[in-house]
């Protein structure tokens, strides 16, 4: 884009605020044209977001998503507020219903109170060091074999029978983060010292104080996290190590060690549910079309339109995402397929966000469909769960499909433990932004040794231990996001329970919660849903209970 084209930029949005809002009327089509308008800007900015991640080592790609960094991104939050601040003044937005319009006029407050244009430059500056993290860890490869192979190629050797391999392909996996430490500890540095100078320019106490604002989370606060933190590490831990004591026993090891985790026993091929990407769509699509036929025709859809891309290369970013493409009306699913049960279970994840995505499409306010994360993993952790009774399209032996099921439920207690540790830790980092290097890897440990205390034993690997924080993208690119993922498992859960009981009902139910986007509270939303926004101690126990009767039943 051309600094012609910017100037364009501006003269569309100073067109928006030349608008006369003269009646309630008129906020309404205004209201509507700024919906239209943002939704044009924000899928050119993720089309370049996506292409960049899809391979960040092109020049061309950089460029392009730099450029919107620099000069996009910027102007389009200055227009928001002034857009946002005319809409506050109007006499006419106290005339919209409290019923429809309650949720918007909350948000709008709190975004135009939030912002401060001192801090568009910080932000600019954050973006182009969490670009450096991506591209720093996105060239990330191993020798593997004689052969060179991206990281996310290494996974599927971790539940490999041969623990020798296991080991090895831990090593490979380490090596190149442990290689780039001093570059990450340094970006780190400098994302603590921006994030907590944007707080302070907002008057505000604290960085948490700033993104539970910049999130909307008017639900639950950060002492509310550190008591869940608390119940799950009194609820869930118990099963967890149960668990891993089975599977150590399984092993048949005297030390269960971190690369046995996920290790299958001797004699006992690795779940691999597909062979192909085409496969995995092909499948997926029959699957999500026996829940709900629109989920079968949204896989091809998406497909068709070259939305989906699933396979790991050198220079494609780490991870997975769902993107929505707010003016072509679908979504953009991206992943790194190892050739492991994970691929079924990301594609599955991102589907479920992509139907969301789908349901709340015809939401009027632009506002309404920018949905809080809690809401977001809800609908993507809920697919996965939906699914598992039709896998047998993945497995055709009984006893393999047993085995995925009950590793899904495995997974799910296994991971709020650690959810709550990088929870904990981002809390922790901007809450004593002055400390060392050390003491930032020292109380990573410490949290898992809490928080997710297991039965492996770390002795001579400590480092690693201390230093997985640098692999968790999120800790680098969205500040105080992984919390979400505890509170939409437990959701989940109780999702898959109502599943079991009623599938039909479940599923309309979930439908009406997506289509509500973020028109209504968050326990509204869950509530549509036909479960509870509530994370106390008590439900949590329940949860437990019914995950592990239903492992029994998968063990008989």
């Amino acid at each position: 884009m051309s600094e012609q084209q910017v100037e364009l930029l501006k003269q569309e949005f100073d067109h928006l605020l030349d608008q006369k809002i003269g009646s309630e009327k008129e906020l309404k089509t205004f209201l509507a044209e700024q919906k239209k308008w943002y939704e044009k800007v924000e899928e050119n900015l993720l089309k370049h977001y996506i292409a960049f991640q899809c391979q960040s080592d092109s020049e061309e790609n950089k460029q392009r998503y730099e450029f919107d960094q620099e000069h996009i991104k910027p102007l389009f939050k200055k227009y928001q507020s002034l857009l946002d601040e005319k809409v506050l003044e109007s006499p006419f937005l106290a005339t919209l219903s409290d019923e429809e319009y309650g949720e918007f006029k909350k948000k709008l407050r709190t975004q135009f109170a939030l912002f401060q244009e001192a801090n568009i430059e910080i932000e600019k500056e954050e973006d182009r060091i969490v670009n450096q993290y991506f591209e720093t860890t996105g060239s990330m490869t191993a020798i593997w074999e004689g052969e060179e192979v991206t990281v996310s190629d290494l996974f599927e050797h971790f539940q490999n029978p041969d623990r020798d391999i296991r080991k090895k392909a831990m090593e490979a996996i380490y090596a190149p983060i442990l290689k780039e430490e001093v570059t990450l500890q340094k970006l780190m540095d400098e994302l603590i010292r921006l994030r907590v100078k944007k707080a302070e320019n907002t008057g505000l106490s604290s960085f948490a104080d700033y993104m539970f604002n910049k999130y909307n989370r008017f639900d639950y606060t950060p002492e509310d996290c550190t008591q869940l933190a608390e119940s799950i590490r009194e609820h869930v831990m118990p099963l967890a190590l149960q668990l891993e004591k089975e599977h150590k026993k399984e092993l048949q090891v005297e030390v269960y060690k971190p690369w046995d985790m996920r290790g299958e026993p001797l004699g006992k091929k690795p779940l691999k549910p597909v062979e192909s990407a085409e496969e995995l769509v092909n499948k997926s699509a029959a699957v999500l079309g026996e829940i709900h036929p629109g989920f079968g025709t949204l896989v091809h859809e998406m497909n068709v339109k070259g939305l989906l891309d699933l396979t790991s290369r050198k220079g494609k970013t780490q991870g997975g995402f769902c993107e929505p493409l707010p003016e072509t009306g679908l979504s953009f699913i991206f992943m790194n397929m190892n050739n492991t049960q994970g691929d079924l279970l990301t594609f599955m994840h991102e589907m479920g966000h992509a139907i969301h995505d789908l349901m709340k499409r015809d939401q009027e306010l632009y506002t309404y469909k920018q949905i809080p994360m809690e809401s977001a993993e809800l609908a993507s952790m809920s697919m996965e769960f939906f699914t598992m009774d039709r896998w047998d399209a993945f497995y055709k032996s009984e006893e393999e499909l047993n085995r995925a099921k009950k590793d899904q439920l495995k997974q799910a207690v296994m991971g709020l433990p650690f959810f709550m540790v990088v929870d904990q830790f981002q809390h922790w980092l901007y809450q004593n932004p002055n400390h060392s290097w050390e003491e930032r890897n020292k109380k990573f440990g410490e949290l898992k040794d809490r928080y997710n205390a297991t039965i492996v034993q770390w002795d001579g690997f400590e480092d690693l231990k201390e230093k997985e924080w640098m692999y968790i993208l999120h800790i680098f690119e969205l500040p105080y996001y992984f919390i979400e993922y505890a509170i939409a498992q437990l959701g989940a859960l109780q999702m898959y329970k109502l599943y079991k009981e009623n599938p039909i009902e479940t599923i309309e139910n979930y439908r009406k919660a997506l289509q509500l986007g973020s028109s209504k509270s968050l326990p509204e939303v869950y509530k549509a849903a036909g479960i509870t926004f509530d994370f106390s101690p008590e439900t949590i126990s329940q949860i437990m209970e019914f995950v592990a009767q239903e492992l029994e039943l998968l063990s008989v």
